[in-house]
């Protein structure tokens, strides 16, 4: 057993090695998965933060971009997460269609290991997305009052978030017949947040869609990054979020490792 271990092990960083190659010789979607939370971040921020920033409740007591922001920010560092289900589902999509995941079914490699690489590397490079994000809301006037505990458990929660979102994509890249339509299928994913309290506070919502928000999975993660990040009241989003992601990736690996198994793509 511990062989077989070890052999799974060493394949998978073979493969985790090959994935984080082709991630720098072709970064044009590295910088996607990056881009769209910065321009989310500009867009709410310096166009929209006046107005919405009324709305949100005491840390946008004055209405002002500051003040906005650091409501607005957690939501959108989520939105980070999300944004590298698409890199995650294309990339394993063009394994599957160009044929190489057909001739590594022939060579004496673990099966598992091609998987594991593709979402281990994808988590990394989304982890880069999340941290430059991170950044950006600080320069921008970002002010979280965490401790290091809270930094670290943001952390985690982020890795929870971005591995289960991962597994997720791995599966629908793996369900779709082409790279072109394995592009798509990850946007119910990475809007979602907006249907939730990222952008404004679910109370404002209309009443059936309030409902909505507030019993999806992203409000839970939202509210608790921002309780950990800024020191509102988290209550059990926070057993709620972990209970989502631990939900999420069970679901995305089994139905990942289902479709893998199945016959290869004529």
């Amino acid at each position: 057993m511990s062989g077989a271990l070890i052999h799974t092990f060493s394949d998978s960083m073979t493969m985790l090695r090959r994935n984080l190659k082709h991630a720098l010789r072709y970064p044009a979607m590295t910088i996607t998965v990056a881009a769209m939370p910065v321009v989310m971040l500009l867009l709410f921020v310096y166009v929209f933060g006046g107005a919405l920033g009324t709305g949100v409740g005491p840390m946008g007591g004055s209405g002002g971009d500051a003040d906005y922001i650091d409501y607005a920010a957690p939501g959108i560092i989520l939105m980070a997460a999300t944004s590298g289900s698409l890199a995650m589902a294309v990339s394993i999509s063009v394994d599957m269609t160009e044929g190489i995941i057909n001739r590594f079914r022939t060579m004496a490699i673990s099966r598992a290991s091609v998987l594991v690489g593709h979402v281990v590397g994808s988590v990394l490079q989304t982890l880069v997305a999340i941290t430059l994000v991170t950044g950006l809301a600080l320069v921008m006037g970002f002010r979280p009052n965490a401790t290091v505990v809270e930094w670290l458990a943001v952390l985690g929660l982020l890795t929870l978030v971005t591995v289960a979102l991962t597994w997720l994509s791995a599966a629908m890249g793996l369900a779709c017949r082409s790279p072109e339509t394995a592009s798509n299928a990850p946007m119910p994913l990475q809007f979602l947040p907006f249907l939730g309290s990222a952008i404004v506070p679910t109370d404002s919502m209309p009443t059936g869609l309030r409902w909505f928000a507030e019993y999806q999975p992203y409000t839970p993660i939202i509210e608790t990054l921002r309780g950990l990040l800024m020191g509102t009241e988290i209550g059990n989003s926070g057993i709620i979020a972990v209970a989502w992601c631990v939900g999420l990736t069970v679901v995305g690996f089994l139905w990942a490792r289902a479709l893998f198994r199945r016959e290869p793509r004529r």
